[in-house]
């Protein structure tokens, strides 16, 4: 085993990254108040090749170049837009016929191992760090995940929480996907 170089990790460049077609998964970030926890979940978006973000409330946009900091080139491939309001991205969202699904603690918990072939496409709510999903946008959503989590906090940082739930729910598609008895190992590059 050796450690990869930079320039042999194979990835595409941003306007190729751009055009590929991503997994039916998009994204709404609400009232998210750092922006390196914007840009880390740029980075996370990315990765897991995301539809979309639609950046809402006082969640910092790529616009602001603090964000470069963490997004690492990631916000020149991540497909994005800004909407003051979440409540109508959802709705329309969910008439697309999207299933809304809030990353929150909630008396109805889904694990977010636990992601159905059913629940695709699906949109992905995130909300504030101090205050979570607000609850207009837990009110319209379809289902709530939740991060098995085994110590003594109920939390985790937000940048942390969104890349370990969208890699489950990114997996999850990715099982249902591939062709019959066999999990899908490709890369969605590759």
């Amino acid at each position: 085993m050796r450690k990869l170089r930079h320039e042999e990790i194979p990835r595409p460049d941003p306007k190729t990254a751009r055009a590929l077609t991503g997994h039916p998964v998009s994204v709404l970030l609400d009232n998210v108040r750092s922006i390196y926890n914007v840009g880390a979940m740029f980075r996370a978006s990315d990765a897991a090749l995301v539809e979309k973000v639609y950046l809402t409330g006082i969640t910092g946009t790529p616009e602001n170049r603090k964000l470069h900091k963490t997004a690492l080139g990631a916000q020149d491939t991540v497909r994005w837009e800004y909407q003051a309001d979440p409540l109508p991205v959802a709705q329309a969202l969910k008439r697309k016929g999207y299933t809304i699904g809030v990353l929150e603690i909630t008396d109805c918990p889904t694990p977010t191992t636990d992601v159905a072939e059913s629940f695709f496409p699906l949109c992905l709510v995130v909300g504030n760090e101090l205050h979570g999903v607000r609850d207009s946008l837990v009110a319209e959503a379809d289902v709530a995940f939740e991060i098995p989590q085994f110590g003594a906090k109920q939390s985790l940082n937000v940048a942390v929480a969104y890349g370990i739930a969208l890699f489950d729910i990114v997996r999850a598609y990715r099982r249902s996907a591939a062709p019959e008895g066999r999990d899908s190992k490709e890369t969605p590059h590759g």
